[in-house]
């Protein structure tokens, strides 16, 4: 009889994204989340990273769900790519995060739908599964932890969370039930980590209404927040604070809009009689009278404020009496975006307030040192698997456990594809899956190989040298000089690898060989190629050889 279940990440270990988890037990696998991650400047033309799936794909094994803990991207946003690629399974998730995937499922014309799944509901069994949701508080509503038990001992399934015990929507969580259900015994806790360097405990929600208050009082003029689209309790706090103060609200940005949608619906978003305005209607009202609710926080090229802080958006202008309010954290990678777009903003002579210069529009949705420790408390596991964070703040957290009295080898510090194998009460390591980092590509929606990736790299940053060479057919020699097409190299470096090149062939092709065929020819042309740019330019551009026979 099978007496072990694995747990194998397929991201989210490590890294703060493409948070996917696979528990086996036999030939039975349950999937946790489905998140995708966001291209680094680097990565030209790619938009997206997904986790990498080949391991299920090739696997016999029988899928037999997915749970999903809440609505961020980064651990929805990969279903649109990968459930095409799985069998029709059934997928469960708490209220608006199923709302949230349903909306991203019919954006891209699938049938797969996730099923509502109430809080107070009973347990799901999935083949030798069992789940319950248990409501935490994060920065989107209704996010779960998951108390899962299996044929070997319960896990528990703490992904993103923190403890606010005064929520704007007043829905805490529910630390009763995590109680109880942990007295049932917990094998492994998995426990998010993004915040185990920072002290303390992390603010309420509910604390940044005074500051938007008492800002918003003071502005003159359009009175502009940005942030995540699906914070919704970030969009209904200041919603509130905007009808209090007679502002018209105006939705402003495709992913905004949809939220609200998606939101209103189920009805986590109630706007009051006639607050809501069209963008059309905005220049009806006093700047003063105006509350916009702008998508685009993470400086993305096309969004709503992007074009707004550049003036090409055709209904709103910005000027010195209005105010634009970043209440949301920078993602890692976005940066730079982010700072420029401030700039620009700055630059209309418009206040800018942002995480940095004002702590007071922006808390996490991640507990910090307290809270992750109450958690494990709260569970007491025999194992911890930190998760949702990077290494060093999985060490961190390591020394947030050892604190409680753990031994350090009870925390499971891994690679994403690692499996940690659960047997008799003790965990080992497994296999190890030779994960590669998907791209998809932002225009096609198709991934991306990682040779396209490598030569756009090396196109971005060293350009292109197209080396034309004629062969002759009779003996195999060079046929006068090579002709150099290049861009993106300056043309001095361009004439001295030219001349190099020419004597490195001449010396390399002199004698006919038997190897001298089209194929072999075009090889060695590279490959000479390449090493010239490197030992006498210090350059690596894209090399594309080509051979003409005559």
């Amino acid at each position: 009889m099978n007496e072990t279940v694995s747990i194998i990440p397929l991201g989210g270990v490590g890294d703060v994204t493409r948070n996917m988890y696979l528990y086996e037990y036999g030939e039975f696998v349950l999937i946790v989340d489905c998140g995708l991650g966001f291209a680094d400047e680097t990565m030209t033309g790619v938009d997206l990273l997904l986790p990498d799936i080949s391991y299920l794909l090739s696997s016999k094994k029988k899928i037999v769900g997915m749970l999903l803990t809440h609505g961020h991207e980064d651990h929805i946003g990969a279903l649109p790519f990968i459930l095409p690629q799985l069998p029709s399974i059934p997928i469960f998730a708490s209220p608006l995060t199923a709302a949230f995937a349903n909306e991203k499922l019919k954006e891209f014309k699938l049938n797969n739908r996730v099923v509502s799944v109430p809080f107070d509901s009973a347990e799901k069994t999935l083949g030798p599964f069992s789940a319950t949701f248990i409501r935490v508080t994060h920065s989107v509503p209704d996010t779960a932890h998951i108390f899962l038990r299996t044929p070997v001992g319960n896990f528990y399934h703490g992904s993103d969370f923190k403890f606010d015990l005064t929520p704007y929507d007043k829905k805490p969580s529910e630390l009763q039930r995590i109680v109880e259900y942990a007295k049932k015994g917990v094998v492994c806790l998995l426990s998010d980590c993004l915040r185990s360097e920072v002290e303390g405990s992390t603010p309420s929600e509910l604390s940044l209404g005074e500051s938007f208050e008492k800002e918003m009082q003071a502005c003159k003029g359009r009175f502009i927040v940005t942030t995540y689209s699906s914070n919704i309790s970030r969009l209904n706090q200041a919603i509130k604070i905007g009808e209090r103060l007679n502002r018209k609200v105006c939705f402003v940005g495709r992913s905004l809009m949809k939220a609200k949608g998606v939101a209103s619906r189920i009805g986590y978003m109630n706007l009051a009689r006639g607050q809501e305005i069209s963008i059309d209607k905005i220049r009806q009202y006093k700047p003063q009278e105006v509350l916009l609710i702008v998508a685009g926080s993470q400086g993305q090229q096309n969004s709503a404020l992007t074009r707004i802080a550049y003036g090409e958006h055709s209904d709103i202008t910005l000027n010195e009496n209005d105010v634009v309010v970043f209440s949301a954290d920078s993602i890692p990678g976005n940066e730079i975006a982010i700072n420029a777009l401030i700039d620009e903003i700055a630059r209309k002579g418009t206040k800018v307030i942002y995480s940095g210069l004002a702590d007071s529009f922006h808390v996490s949705g991640h507990g910090a040192s307290n809270e992750l420790m109450l958690l494990a408390s709260l569970t007491r596991p025999s194992y911890f698997l930190p998760i949702g964070g990077t290494f060093r703040q999985m060490v961190a957290y390591r020394g947030l456990i050892e604190k409680l009295g753990y031994a350090k080898d009870r925390v499971l510090l891994v690679e994403n594809g690692q499996e940690i194998q659960f047997n008799r009460g003790k965990a080992l390591l497994g296999k190890k899956l030779p994960l590669k980092t998907v791209y998809v590509d932002e225009i096609t929606g198709e991934e991306v190989e990682h040779f396209v990736v490598r030569d756009r790299q090396k196109l971005s940053k060293d350009g292109i040298a197209i080396v034309m060479v004629e062969i002759s057919r009779e003996n195999g020699r060079i046929v006068g000089t090579p002709d150099v097409v290049a861009r993106g190299i300056p043309p001095s470096d361009v004439q001295i690898f030219r001349l190099k090149l020419t004597d490195a062939l001449q010396t390399v092709f002199r004698e006919r060989r038997g190897d001298s065929g089209w194929f072999h020819a075009k090889k060695r042309i590279g490959e000479i190629s390449e090493r010239l740019m490197f030992s006498a330019l210090n350059r690596e551009p894209l090399i594309l050889p080509i051979v003409v026979e005559v």
